[in-house]
């Protein structure tokens, strides 16, 4: 009797049954991991614009431009002190842990916490030493000073609240780190700023109440993960693991450092060329765009373990239809959030006051930015897992030259609208070449033929708000926005559902209804007793 071989059709229907299966799990993580994270984002949202709103009208422009600047100054510092330790602290922890070794993972938290807190209590010190410089020599505004005095107080409690939340993630434990980052810390920060409100609210108390608010978080996180994985255990690192750790994270390091000056060059160039009201009005239009990014955040952010363990396989089939599927997922999501800041953009901004309608037109700029960022696909995301540092460390390079060059040179002629235009092309140019890199390596793609279905949605979500437009007399005032708004989200719904949704969609929509109704009802998933 000769053994039957693998071609056969029962040998092969079990190898296709084994892989669905993996698929059908990789995709719920991804599912269930997103729908979490998305229902937090989306409270968070909802508390950050409150706080955002309440800054906005007691601050003024101009103390709301030098909080964000002093943000800024403490996100720069904060991804010194990471040393490209977060990305390789979610890597090595899920491919450890995927592996079941336990030294393994025990050695990517002492590495990823251990050696990013040393170096956030040295940034802190030279923040606090260089205050008054950076405030006199840079920005020429001596208020500045005391306010970075203050945010190095809370480099190290920010680097520790990201690294619980990193390592929770890297056991693909998004509920804990959710709950604490998106829920407790925000609830904790808006509580802070209502209590300074009825004493004395300045830039200073709002930092303030920003730092501290990660305390809660971090105690939080920090009992979440000792759950997960007892942390009681002997200081002791394998140096092979200490090296490849480091080796991994020193162009990630390099690269993140780029994407957080980037991400703060805007207010940095804004108030050394502009203007503190400038700043202001800026951070809010780019506060607007952030929200309509949160979804496809979410995804890319429970999609990085998995991503990590499907290249730990080889198995780029896997990753291919997790590229496509929730990349699919993220642009049906984003195209009616897309149309409203296009469609809308003064009326978003009048919610904040008087004068930062003058960021109209920047809005509009970031939100196509930001839909080129989000409808791209997770390149980055497989770039990073996938160990290609390098590869990000060049992409990083190029968009932060790209901002450099841009704001200074159309900052100074067009304001708000330049910084904005400097955005899109950095974006758009890096998020287009990491599409060709992925290709190029993988040979995978992150479209297929199921997009036309959100696109000819999005045809008729436009041709209702354009038609409610003609019909109604009035301008953009936030009556008129809302109905619109409703409009084109009924057309939009209604098109997509009589197009037909895949199974995955209707359990991913399932998934983030559920997660979102927990949040709703206290967490216990029930309806509240009347």
């Amino acid at each position: 009797m000769t053994d039957q071989p693998l071609t056969s059709p029962v040998g092969l229907s079990d190898i296709k049954k084994v892989a669905h299966s993996n698929f059908e799990q990789n995709l719920n993580v991804v599912a269930k991991g997103g729908g979490i994270t998305f229902a937090g984002k989306l409270f968070l949202n909802v508390i950050r614009f409150a706080a955002a709103l309440l800054l906005a009208r007691l601050l003024g422009a101009e103390q709301l431009g030098l909080y964000s600047l002093s943000l800024s100054a403490l996100n720069i510092s904060v991804g010194l002190a990471l040393f490209g330790l977060d990305a390789a602290l979610v890597r090595f922890t899920a491919v450890m842990a995927g592996r079941r070794d336990e030294d393994g993972t025990w050695d990517a938290i002492q590495v990823g916490m251990g050696l990013s807190l040393i170096l956030s209590a040295v940034l802190g010190t030279l923040l606090y030493a260089l205050a008054f410089v950076i405030a006199d020599k840079v920005f020429h505004d001596p208020r500045l000073a005391p306010l970075l005095q203050l945010t190095s107080v809370f480099v190290p409690l920010l680097i520790l609240n990201d690294q619980l939340g990193n390592a929770l993630k890297g056991f693909k434990n998004f509920k804990q780190s959710v709950a604490a980052q998106y829920v407790v810390q925000p609830v904790t920060r808006l509580v802070l700023i209502g209590v300074l409100a009825l004493i004395r609210l300045d830039a200073a108390a709002a930092v303030a109440a920003y730092g501290l608010a990660s305390l809660t978080a971090s105690a939080a996180m920090f009992l979440a993960l000792n759950r997960k994985f007892p942390l009681k255990r002997p200081l002791a690192i394998s140096r092979q693991n200490f090296r490849d750790m480091l080796a991994y994270a020193f162009p990630v390091w390099l690269s993140g450092l780029m994407v957080r000056f980037q991400a703060n060059i805007q207010a940095l160039f804004l108030g050394t060329l502009g203007s503190m009201a400038g700043v202001g009005i800026f951070s809010v239009a780019s506060q607007i765009t952030a929200i309509s990014g949160e979804f496809s955040s979410s995804i890319n952010t429970t999609s990085k373990p998995v991503v990590a363990e499907l290249h730990d396989r080889n198995d780029i089939r896997q990753m291919e239809r997790l590229y496509q599927l929730t990349n699919k997922w993220v642009v049906m999501v984003q195209l009616p959030i897309f149309l409203v800041m296009l469609t809308f953009p003064q009326a978003l901004l009048s919610i904040f006051g008087e004068g930062y309608a003058d960021g109209a037109a920047a809005l509009i700029i970031l939100a196509v930015a930001d839909f080129i960022n989000v409808s791209t696909g997770m390149g980055g995301v497989i770039i990073d897992m996938a160990g290609y540092t390098k590869l990000k460390l060049f992409n990083s390079f190029i968009r932060l030259a790209l901002y450099i060059f841009l704001d200074y040179l159309l900052i100074p002629r067009w304001g708000l609208a330049g910084a904005a235009l400097a955005v899109l092309v950095g974006e758009g140019s890096v998020n287009l070449l990491r599409l060709v890199q992925v290709y190029l390596i993988f040979r995978i793609l992150p479209f297929n033929a199921s997009f036309a279905k959100p696109l000819v949605a999005t045809a008729a979500a436009l041709a209702g708000v354009i038609l409610t437009n003609t019909w109604l007399p009035g301008g953009p005032d936030l009556l008129h926005a809302a109905l619109g708004i409703l409009v084109m989200f009924a057309a939009y719904t209604s098109v997509l559902l009589a197009l037909g949704l895949s199974e995955e969609e209707i359990n991913l929509f399932k998934s983030i209804f559920r997660k979102i109704r927990k949040v709703v009802d206290g967490g216990n998933g029930r309806k509240p007793v009347k």
